[in-house]
């Protein structure tokens, strides 16, 4: 892997300090990408925002990888802007409960980008502060941006406004 010598150190302090619940760790067009269990992200990030000092949380965003184990995806786009070093860090989530705990209790930042995620992909994100969707209906049953969901949406499904000017 070619990576700078403070991301090569924080990858190395992350498995020290997480021993055996890093999943992956892998590099793809010149981004370094950590796959860790779900079920420590709250902590994983605290530690990467508070020791490594990745502050700064750019994205977080959801994928559908329409596979039959852990079929979702959620990654967290990470900045350390002291050492200008770039970190995805992800978890795979199954399809039949999508759920993963809420990082907002260490970034601020995550509350609109996991209502975004839920939203458009109904991955849950357990302890959010206001975890409702944000562009769809609230009463909206389906997910856009996963893979099934049909190119021209599903007819009927929501009320569309009129495209035609009302005459005077």
């Amino acid at each position: 892997m070619d990576l700078t010598s403070t991301l090569k150190s924080s990858i190395d302090k992350l498995n020290e300090q997480f021993p055996g619940k890093i999943a992956d760790i892998y590099q793809s067009s010149g981004d370094t990408f950590v796959r860790v269990d779900a079920d420590t992200i709250v902590d994983i990030s605290r530690y990467l925002k508070e020791e490594l000092r990745f502050v700064y949380l750019s994205d977080v965003f959801g994928t559908d990888r329409y596979q039959s184990d852990d079929r979702f995806e959620v990654v967290y786009n990470l900045i350390s802007l002291r050492d200008r070093d770039r970190l995805f860090v992800k978890v795979w989530l199954n399809e039949e409960s999508p759920e993963v705990d809420s990082v907002t209790s260490v970034w601020k930042a995550a509350n609109w980008f996991e209502r975004e995620v839920y939203d458009m992909f109904g991955i849950r994100f357990r302890n959010h502060p206001d975890h409702r969707r944000i562009y769809m209906p609230e009463d909206y049953s389906y997910y856009p941006l996963r893979k099934e969901f049909p190119l021209l949406g599903i007819p009927g499904s929501i009320e569309l406004p009129s495209t035609t000017p009302e005459s005077e």
